[in-house]
């Protein structure tokens, strides 16, 4: 999304005034500090001494707080508090954000505030704690929040309605009340997020996960089941029949789908690379899908909004996150999405160039016009640094457990070995030195280290970089003395295939995450480095100069962005894969197995699809097909 057109977005969401009408709950987090424990006189247990205590919205509180970190100018809730400190501590925090409270009820007899009580012993969450289980909700308070929310509903651009918990507001006779106010205002958009009566409130629009959406449909799923699009379309389509009003659905991080009478839609997650905590994500999209629709934007874009309010908050660890305009600008001006996940997680759904193993994901024009060619160097040509994982995930590894390398007991290095392969693997293609930066977060999530012991991103750099390059020469200097050839340190047929292009009058470059100097270096030690007429481009110690980007802008700026369709990248990484597609070029991503030099590799295939490839090769061995396919002739 282009900045200026969703700093309108936020300008305009923030002119809007919104009702939540719901369950208001309390997450409160405990983090127990076990050193400081005693044995309890009373009891003969160990005590659970608390260090920290954080609190936070949760469950239509938490919706509410999403618009409120929006800056919307009118916040109006409608809920139910017990007389008790936790309900005094949840208007604290309201009126903190800037929530109006003059319609949240003190219930005394029957009603304790919902509270979410969560122990945490250092990052493992212990049994919850709750509160509120027991809630009767009496008929006059009921009463009450219905006559309320009658006298203000033309007041306000849009209202929402949560049902989180059984013990809540939305009793049988509640229902049926709030169902005569939706009746009442034909013309007002009610959105429901509802977690067992969607069914009931009957005009409203509907917001709901895949899960939900399959058990209206009396489809039963296991919790962690991973939904496929084409059941999430059609219990799309069977829902809009029933309820004929828009519904948005939550695919977690393969995106959502939307349904309104124009059709159905998929909107694409947003590709996150940190650690992320979802608690909490289906109402921050609820709440930047609800904004955007109280100001007017049509449901695509509340659906685009409602993903980069979540693609915020699931950023922010141990805690109920809330995204800021400037966070929203953010990671919403130049976003990372996730394209066709389930083409990507299942290969039995590839389709394939008749009698080849060229996989086509998206169709090209039939006769396309290539003059550029730019090419990813690591895994794309070369091998020379095949196995750099294997090199860079013990570094991180020492570098998280610092001096308790040697000590730390079998878990919990096993727990720190699997955070580092799923983070080289989720960031594979970056800029080297970004990977260093992001190890410090993850060295500060473990603990082991202090601050003022740690390295900067350039220090563990040059730590993995010695180890890295002492491979590499081994490689080379195999290669001078005949005991390898060229043919052994590249992907099977790299070279002649870059010659035809470079034979064709095609303009090539090499990009990489590497350092220059060594790209260059590796590339005049295989003999390609001529054909690329000095247009090679590496890392070069800036993190914000990411080579591939400006690779990109540079020759878009020089030809025209207008013909962005005359550029083909061809990279084995998510990044130069992204980069060429939000630009309009053509992509390959060539999902290489590096140790064979031929074969597809899986993992690469799943990665190279997500990032938006438009087909996938695993190598060049059928580069006469290939040439034909982009009319290369």
């Amino acid at each position: 999304m282009e900045k200026s057109k969703l700093e309108r977005i936020i300008k305009k969401i923030q002119d809007t005034k919104i009702a939540i009408v719901g369950d208001f709950c309390l997450d409160a987090y405990w983090f127990i500090d076990e050193s400081k424990s005693e044995i309890s006189i009373e009891t003969g247990e160990p005590t659970m001494p608390v260090r920290q205590q954080k609190y936070s919205l949760g469950g239509a509180g938490n919706v509410a707080n999403n618009i409120a970190a929006m800056k919307v100018k009118d916040i109006r809730a409608f809920g139910v508090i017990g007389n008790d400190p936790f309900g005094v501590e949840m208007i604290k925090i309201m009126k903190a954000a800037g929530i109006s409270t003059v319609n949240m009820l003190i219930q005394n007899q029957n009603w304790s505030t919902h509270v979410y009580i969560k122990p945490y012993v250092g990052d493992k969450e212990k049994s919850r704690i709750d509160f509120g289980n027991f809630n009767l909700l009496s008929g006059e308070t009921a009463d009450l929040i219905i006559a309320n929310l009658k006298d203000q509903a033309n007041e306000v651009d849009l209202i929402i309605i949560n049902q989180q918990v059984l013990s809540g507001i939305h009793t049988e006779y509640f229902r049926k009340k709030l169902v005569e106010v939706i009746g009442l205002f034909p013309e007002k958009i009610f959105i429901a997020d509802s977690r067992i009566y969607s069914d009931y409130y009957t005009g409203a629009w509907r917001k709901m996960n895949d899960n939900e959406a399959l058990r209206l449909c009396r489809i039963e799923k296991a919790p962690d089941d991973i939904i496929p699009l084409k059941e999430v379309i059609h219990a799309a389509e069977r829902l809009f029949k029933r309820y004929n009003k828009p519904l948005l659905i939550t695919r977690g991080s393969r995106g959502s789908v939307i349904v309104d009478d124009s059709g159905i839609s998929e909107i694409p997650g947003l590709m996150i690379l940190s650690r992320v905590d979802t608690v909490g994500a289906g109402d921050s999209y609820l709440a930047g899908a609800a904004a955007a629709l109280a100001a007017g934007y049509p449901l695509d874009i509340a659906g685009e909004t409602g993903t980069l309010v979540a693609g915020v908050t699931v950023q922010k660890l141990f805690q109920t996150g809330t995204a800021t305009p400037q966070e929203l600008l953010s990671i919403g001006t130049d976003p990372d999405y996730t394209w066709r996940p389930d083409l990507a997680e299942d290969i039995r759904q590839a389709q394939y160039l008749d009698g080849t193993e060229i996989e086509i994901i998206n169709k090209w024009p039939p006769e396309p016009v290539i003059r550029y060619a730019i090419f990813d160097n690591d895994g794309t040509i070369s091998t020379l640094r095949e196995g750099w994982e294997k090199i860079m995930a013990p570094v991180m590894v020492k570098a998280i457990l610092g001096d308790e390398y040697q000590r730390a007991d079998e878990s919990v290095l096993k727990k720190v070995e699997l955070r580092v392969a799923q983070f080289i693997d989720s960031t594979t293609g970056i800029q080297t030195l970004m990977q260093m930066k992001m190890l410090l977060d993850i060295i500060k999530e473990f603990g082991f280290v202090d601050e003022d012991q740690m390295l900067d991103e350039s220090g563990y750099k040059e730590i993995y970089n010695q180890e890295l390059l002492k491979m590499v020469k081994e490689r080379e200097d195999k290669l001078m003395a005949g005991e390898l050839n060229v043919e052994d340190l590249t992907v099977k047929n790299a070279i002649p295939f870059l010659k035809k292009l470079y034979d064709s009058g095609i303009k090539l470059y090499l990009t990489s995450g590497t350092d220059i100097a060594d790209v260059k270096h590796e590339a005049a030690v295989l003999g390609h480095d001529y054909l690329f007429e000095g247009r090679i481009y590496g890392a070069v110690g800036d993190i914000n100069k990411e080579a591939k980007r400006i690779v990109l802008d540079r020759l878009l700026d020089s030809i025209g962005r207008s013909e962005a369709s005359a550029i083909i990248t061809f990279g084995d990484g998510p990044v130069e894969i992204r980069e060429t597609q939000k630009r309009g070029g053509m992509t390959v991503g060539v999902a290489s197995n590096e140790l064979r030099r031929y074969g597809l590799n899986q993992s690469k295939r799943t990665r190279l699809i997500k990032a938006g490839a438009d087909i996938i090769v695993p190598d060049f061995s059928q580069a006469d097909r290939l040439l034909d396919l982009l009319n290369i002739k």
